[in-house]
Formats: C-alpha cells, structure tokens, sequence
C-alpha cells in the first residue's frame, strides 16, 4: 500500500507544477467528511470551491450517474438526446431565464458568456465591428484560458503567457463612479463576481451591484454575473445577486451544478441574447451530454428538495458570528455571505498557508487564498453540530 509522502513523490514526479495543494492526499468522501489513503478523516471546508455544495458522493447522485452509465453517456450535439431538453427546462424555470446554453468547464461558460455579450452587441446595440469593450472588475478570477487572463489583474497569471486577447477594461471593484466613466458607446457588457471569491471572499458594498445593474440598463449594456462559485445556495440565495434583488442579463453557473460529479456549467439568458448563436457559432462535443445533464438535474432537484440555501443562510450567519466572537491576535476581521466566509488575517499573522496547515493537523481541509485569508466553504449539507466541533479546532488554532 503506497503512502501519502509516495503518492506525493509520483505526483512531484510526472505531474506539471501548476498547484499548491496541501499535504493531504485523499480518497474517500462522503457528506462533508473526507479520508485519506491512510485512513485519516477530515472535515471538508473548502466544497472543491463550491462545486460539492451538495456533498461528496450524495447518494441520489451516486445513482442516477450509475443508472445513466448503463443507458448513454454521450451522443454529442450532432444528434439529439433524451436529457437535454428536460434539464434547459427545469434550469431555467428554476432561474427565471427564456434559455440556457450548456457548456463542461466554469471557464468554457465565461467564455460563451463573451461571444455573446460581443456578438449581441454587434446585431443589436450595433457596436461597430470588432469594437466590442467588456469591462471587468480588478480582482477578478473568471477562468484561466488566454482569453480570461488577459483581463486578469493578477499578473502571475499572465506572466508568460502573452499576446493577450484586447476588448476589455478593467474598474476597482465597488467603484460605481469609475464603472461610469468606462462605459462608452463601444460596450457591450459589465462582468462580475457579486462576490469575489479567489480574492478572498470579498464582498462590496451594499447598494453597488443595484447600482451597477441600473446604470447598465441606462447604458443598454448587458450585466453578466458570474455565479460558478457564489451561484446555486453558496451565500444563501439561488444566486448571490438577490441579496440586492438584482436579475442579471446573464449568468454563468458551473461548480454546484453538477454536485461535484462530473463538469457541467450553463449560461442562463433571455433569447435575445442567447438567440444571436446561429448554428455553428459556437459549441462544445461533451456541452449538453445525457450523462451530464442527467447529473445536473439532480443536482438542482436536491439543492431544492433538503432545502440547501434556506440551511446556508441560517448556518452561515450562525458560523460568521461565531468566528467574530473570536479572540484572536491573528484574526483582522471576517467577512462573507451564507456559508461562504472569508477570514482575514493581520499582516503581522505571517499568512494564512500556515493556519491552514495547522487545521490539517487537526482534520479540517481549508485553504489559503491571497496570501493572507483563509476561506471557509463547507458543503452545504453541513450540520450545526459540525460546525461547532470545527469551531473548537479553528478557535484553538487562530486565538492561541
């Protein structure tokens, strides 16, 4: 039986160097516990960063892929399958939009979302050609093809890897006066986190994305939400927008959409967006598959059905104010929504990688983002009973 200091040696081996993961090497997982090759167990706080929002291996999922294994994986979009007319109904009566377009990767989504903002804006807003602007927000973390960073404003993630891919703005995040002066008759679309995620759980200001979303409409500019992380019960709303009652002109769901099964994501709009691809236009071989819609209709059927947002808006602010009682010389402030929460820390802390260890050592998985915040994302099927006994663990690690 190998060990985890082996698989890590053969992972440092053959595999590229693209991660930091931390020292644990598992292969278990059931509910919000997971176990490693060598039978230790531990308490999942990170939710492979929302997509097992549902939990690892839900039982109804387990199922239904292994029932629709036997039957059809994949027909590609050629054909026609059985599945896919009934999972773009039940997404978008359960969304609230006219269509869908399915796609695998968040990062495929984004860049569906891009052609078309861009390609609306050529047949309706009658943007001159291949003038086309989308504006981003710094901070931003929407994917990691060359087109998607190359409006990044991390700069590790285009280090090496330009030309980049022209067409787009970046504003501070919160801005509404600086999102202002961007617009120009060359927009097409506004594109945003309602929450940031990769830059630490980062939540702006009440009242911003109402704004934002009134000024694109003066504007006719689309306002595209990505939710991949923050969409589908995270913050305890469906989408992370309606904690101002903001109804997107897109939105881009991914993660959660298939529990943690397999990659499925979607763009949800009205037709006269997503009516501007014509055949051809744009497409994916596994988008849509029977396997993966199959998935991902359970996959909303069970966020619905065990009630998983109503439990994240009660458990997360149950968790947030817990954390804040905290006596910490490490601890700045935390901050987030529903059971998505964000702990920053102090400068003087030296990190959060280290607590994060620490936490490892103590069974709970949750990791470092932006040198100096430890995020906390728990499937949502997490009970209060699992959040106090992670309780004493980060009490103990970050107040001593």
């Amino acid at each position: 039986m190998k060990h985890t200091k082996d698989y890590i040696q053969l992972e440092n081996k053959y595999g590229a160097n693209n991660y930091k993961p931390l020292d644990v090497v598992l292969s278990k997982g059931t509910g919000i516990w997971l176990e490693d090759v060598e039978g230790n167990k531990y308490m999942d706080f990170l939710a492979s960063y929302s997509a097992v929002n549902q939990g690892h291996c839900h039982p109804r999922l387990v199922e239904k892929m292994q029932e629709q294994c036997k039957r059809l994986a994949l027909t590609s979009r050629a054909f026609r399958n059985d599945w896919l007319p009934i999972f773009a109904q039940e997404l978008c009566e359960m969304t609230g939009y006219e269509m869908m377009l399915p796609m695998n990767s968040g990062a495929e989504a984004v860049e569906t979302a891009i052609k078309a903002a861009r390609k609306w804006g050529y047949y309706n807003k009658k943007v001159a050609p291949n003038k086309a602007e989308i504006i981003v927000c710094e901070g931003n973390f929407h994917g990691r093809t060359t087109t998607i960073i190359s409006f990044s404003s991390e700069d590790q993630y285009k280090d090496g890897f330009g030309p980049f891919t022209p067409g787009f703005k970046i504003v501070p995040y919160g801005d509404i006066n600086a999102l202002k002066e961007a617009i120009n008759e060359n927009t097409v679309a506004f594109m945003i986190e309602p929450i940031q995620g990769e830059s630490g759980v980062v939540v702006p200001r009440e009242g911003y994305l109402k704004e934002a979303a009134d000024l694109c409409k003066e504007n006719k500019v689309l306002l595209v939400a990505d939710e991949i992380q923050s969409g589908l019960g995270r913050t305890g709303k469906l989408f992370a927008c309606e904690h101002e009652n903001v109804t997107p002109d897109m939105i881009i769901i991914g993660k959660a959409l298939s529990g943690g099964m397999y990659p499925v994501s979607a763009v949800v709009a009205s037709s006269e967006i997503l009516g501007v691809f014509n055949p051809g236009d744009h497409g994916s071989t596994y988008g849509g598959n029977p396997l993966a819609c199959v998935i991902a209709i359970e996959a909303l059927r069970i966020i619905k059905d065990e009630k998983l947002i109503e439990r994240s808006a009660e458990l997360g602010e149950y968790f947030l104010t817990k954390l804040k009682e905290f006596d910490s010389p490490y601890i700045d402030f935390c901050r987030g929504k529903g059971l998505w929460i964000g702990i920053v820390l102090k400068d003087s802390a030296g990190g959060a990688r280290r607590f994060c260890e620490q936490l490892l050592e103590k069974g709970i998985l949750c990791k470092e983002t932006h040198e100096n915040v430890i995020r906390i994302a728990p499937p949502l099927i997490i009970t209060k009973e699992e959040i106090d006994q992670a309780l004493v663990s980060l009490e103990e690690v970050l107040t001593k």
